[in-house]
């Protein structure tokens, strides 16, 4: 076989994708021990149950349906109607490498968007009626979302609206739509008291949820240079750098914050102050200096340090901050690009026009997760039911609902349940984070 340029170059590019996509697969990994980490001991296998389904479910739906709706044939800007199970001609997409790598790809931020809420939902939510989520969220709800941004004719991509990895699609779009579940589901038996006071529900394992955010740090190495769908594009540098600087301030602040207002830095915001400052950084990291990279993310670490709490207050009951971190985070930094863009953005000249463009998109994406996924809870709660009894919540749901513990030498005591604090020592930080 002759050897061209052409060629070679596509093989490259196909290489890079498929890469990419493997990184962004193993994002999963991380929220599998990121959230299994942030929960109970009782409740850890039931959300590795979910994060894994997700994967399953989630690559099934986004094959037969989600890509055709995303990327399918539409002349009005909202919504696709071809390519169901990747069948037809697709040239019209102007792809430089093959459909199959592009899909792949594709389906790792679609089970991403999907295990988002996950995190939301957990130590509560039933198994079978998350899995019917997990598919409407990989067929409809994301690539509604992406047709909208991402697609050719999609009505918010000829506006300009710029959003290069996914702040908006993946980000805030999955956090508002937990906002919505959490608000459908109702918060954990115990977490408020009839006063007002919010009880500390530590997760059992802080290592493992660190772990987790280092194996979601590595794989967004995928998630925002692979979004240049080529290697050959020496702009992947500069996006992996501004990636890693932006996790590096939102970590950094979150951590000093917590130090400075209680006297010790608190691990878990620390933690999400990093992923918040990786999420803000997705919209804009092709398009912004390395300077601006760590301003992004330094200010997503704050506003994880105060949205943390803040959802608390509205007894919006979320164990391990999707909302703000991707919620908050991901409109925050979607609306950065419209300030921060080195083409276009507010302190490089460009006027109001990029940041108004960038606002109208990130809310209107927002909206469209928040209300489609209120709606399907809103169903699902009505014809099926989406909670656990209070005796099986209390029992914990690796039990009740998969028959078997993720800590087989560990037994359960129903009477330390029936308390909303479990036996062990609760950081002073937490304590006294909620008692102000």
């Amino acid at each position: 076989m002759e050897l061209s340029i052409h060629s070679l170059a596509t093989g490259l590019d196909t290489v890079w994708v498929l890469l990419c996509a493997a990184l962004v697969f193993l994002m999963e990994g991380g929220f599998a021990a990121l959230e299994a980490g942030f929960v109970r001991s009782k409740n850890a296998l039931n959300i590795i149950m979910k994060v894994f389904m997700d994967c399953t479910v989630g690559i099934l739906g986004y094959f037969a349906v989600g890509f055709a709706v995303m990327y399918g044939i539409d002349k009005a800007g909202l919504i696709g109607w071809s390519g169901f199970f990747l069948a037809g001609d697709m040239e019209y997409l102007g792809l430089k490498i093959p459909v199959y790598a592009y899909w792949l790809f594709q389906a790792a931020f679609a089970i991403a968007m999907a295990t988002i809420v996950s995190g939301a939902v957990a130590e509560r939510m039933k198994f079978m009626p998350y899995l019917v989520f997990s598919l409407v969220a990989t067929t409809l709800i994301y690539p509604v979302a992406g047709h909208w941004v991402w697609a050719g004719g999609g009505w918010l991509n000829k506006l300009g609206m710029m959003d290069f990895a996914g702040s908006a699609v993946v980000h805030a779009l999955g956090g508002w739509a937990s906002l919505a579940a959490a608000m459908v589901l109702g918060p954990r038996t115990g977490k408020f008291g009839k006063d007002g006071v919010v009880h500390v529900m530590p997760g059992h394992n802080l290592p493992l949820a660190a772990l987790g955010a280092f194996l979601l740090w590595f794989g967004w190495f995928g998630f925002n240079p692979g979004s240049t769908l080529s290697g050959l594009d020496l702009n992947i540098a500069r996006i992996a750098v501004n990636t890693n600087l932006s996790a590096a301030a939102g970590g950094t602040i979150a951590a000093i914050y917590t130090a400075m207002k209680w006297g010790k830095a608190d691990p878990s915001m620390a933690i999400n102050g990093a992923l918040g400052g990786l999420v803000a950084i997705t919209a804009g990291c092709a398009f912004v200096e390395p300077v601006s990279a760590i301003v992004i993310g330094a200010f997503a670490g704050m506003l994880v340090v105060f949205a943390v709490p803040f959802f608390d207050s509205i007894r919006a009951d979320d164990p391990v901050g999707a909302i703000a971190v991707h919620g908050v985070c991901g409109t925050f930094g979607t609306i950065a690009v419209g300030i921060f863009a080195e083409k276009g953005g507010l302190l490089y000249g460009g006027g109001l026009g990029l940041l108004g463009i960038q606002t109208l998109g990130v809310v209107t994406v927002s909206l469209w997760g928040f209300v489609a996924t209120y709606g399907l809870f809103a169903f699902l709660k009505a014809a099926i039911g989406i909670r656990v009894t209070v005796e099986e919540e209390l029992e914990g749901l690796d039990m009740s609902e998969h028959g078997i513990t993720a800590y087989s030498d560990l037994e359960c005591n129903p009477l330390t349940a029936l308390s909303p604090v479990p036996s062990v020592r609760v950081l002073p930080v937490a304590e006294q984070r909620l008692a102000e």
